[in-house]
């Protein structure tokens, strides 16, 4: 049995707020929210973009707030809103799904007890470290807060893991074992001031990011001058229901998901490789998993394109590969210029924004890129949004280790 699967709510907890439209908003109105890296020398020019004023007892108790890391703090928040959004106030405990994806999972709050085992000794270090740490703690919690019993799955394929996350969750309603599924991605860097982070130190050794004084060169995607990623923060969660669960209940669709299609690169631990041919593969089942043959329908594409040489590179040829035939019919962005790059749930975050632009008739900018790569066989959207009758998209997230992932959206 297959069934349609449609979007029925959304929870975006961002660096420009909780509000999904505020979201949009700033987008479309070009707004960087990169930053300078709080807890790093200020000479090392990284740049990053945080989750502003996130309280956590504004979503949960003293007590769940103790135990949890800043990304199942932001993935509780995220299913409050996104639940409300829906409409749902009552949850079959065991027709409803949970599908969670991250990168990094509690790895600041690891990060953060190490540093306070080493500055002031063993009773320093948090008392629910651990539960804090594990990354399949903020699907854990969710079904605790909402009292839910079915299949509950945290997703860690690396920068993948948000489509990865709601292509599974699509896979469980589609074949009758949840009515309902919470899904979606979240990171939580946000609170690491009063410590320097192992992993933040790496991205500079490790040549992800080339320090700047600019946060417009912070990340240039698809720029032919493109120097590397800047940090990010926050994700998404969607309410997913099966076609007839959301008409029997009157809820208003947001989106149908079409096409999932995941696979593995094989080729290095970091990166791509070079032809893209993967990555087009990827893009090809998932279009084929839509009946969608050559993507003839698709209007645009959201972008993995996190602004490195290598990465975006790949994914140009990819595109082209896919899409050559339509050459500069075709529409795409990357929203990492805006926002940076969270790890795991940034196609999270475009998704949110994808659906609102679905319905507004636009596919958003690509914020700080000014120069095109040459490769480029496609029209990358810049200075402001483009208007389309935006009916179908494809999605990108391609993560270490060579995990590819490809959704396909539509707005009927």
């Amino acid at each position: 049995m297959s069934r349609d699967v449609v979007i029925t709510g959304i929870g975006a907890v961002t660096p420009y707020g909780t509000d999904l439209h505020a979201y949009y908003d700033a987008l479309a109105a070009g707004e960087i929210a990169i930053r300078p890296t709080p807890w790093m020398p200020p000479e090392s020019g990284l740049y990053t973009a945080l989750v502003p004023d996130f309280e956590p007892l504004d979503w949960m108790s003293p007590r769940v707030a103790d135990g949890t890391d800043r990304f199942a703090q932001y993935a509780l928040a995220g299913t409050r809103m996104a639940l409300d959004h829906a409409g749902l106030s009552q949850l079959d405990q065991e027709r409803t799904a949970i599908v969670l994806g991250t990168a990094m999972g509690g790895t600041r709050a690891l990060q953060r007890g190490q540093s306070l085992l080493e500055r002031d000794g063993p009773d320093a270090v948090p008392r629910k470290l651990q539960i804090q740490v594990w990354p399949n703690m903020a699907a854990a919690q969710i079904a605790m807060e909402y009292d839910v019993h079915g299949p509950s799955l945290t997703i860690c394929t690396a920068c993948a893991a948000s489509i990865d996350a709601i292509g599974t969750a699509t896979r469980f309603i589609q074949s009758g074992l949840a009515d309902v599924a919470i899904t979606g991605a979240m990171e939580g860097s946000n609170g690491e001031v009063d410590f320097l982070p192992a992993l933040s130190a790496n991205q500079m050794s490790y040549g992800m990011v080339s320090p700047t004084t600019d946060p417009t060169k912070a990340c240039r995607p698809f720029d032919a001058d493109r120097t590397g990623i800047a940090g990010g923060d926050g994700g998404a969660i969607f309410v997913l229901e099966s076609a007839e669960h959301a008409r029997a209940r009157g809820a208003k669709q947001l989106g149908v998901i079409r096409g999932y299609a995941s696979l593995a690169d094989g080729y290095h631990p970091s990166s791509p490789e070079p032809t893209g041919k993967w990555e087009s593969l990827v893009m090809r089942r998932a279009l084929a998993d839509a009946g969608l043959g050559d993507g003839a329908g698709v209007v645009g594409v959201y972008a993995h394109g996190t602004g490195t040489r290598a990465g975006d590179a790949a994914e140009i040829h990819a595109i082209n590969d896919v899409y050559g035939y339509r050459g500069r019919d075709l529409l795409v962005t990357s929203l990492k210029g805006h926002f940076g790059h969270p790890g795991g749930s940034a196609a999270s975050l475009n998704l949110a924004a994808a659906l609102v632009g679905m319905q507004r008739g636009e596919i958003l900018q690509t914020a700080s890129t000014t120069t095109p790569d040459p490769e480029i066989g496609f029209t990358l959207v810049l200075g402001q949004p483009a208007k389309a009758d935006v009916t179908t998209l494809q999605l990108n997230a391609f993560g270490f280790g060579g995990q590819n992932a490809s959704l396909i959206v539509t707005r009927d």
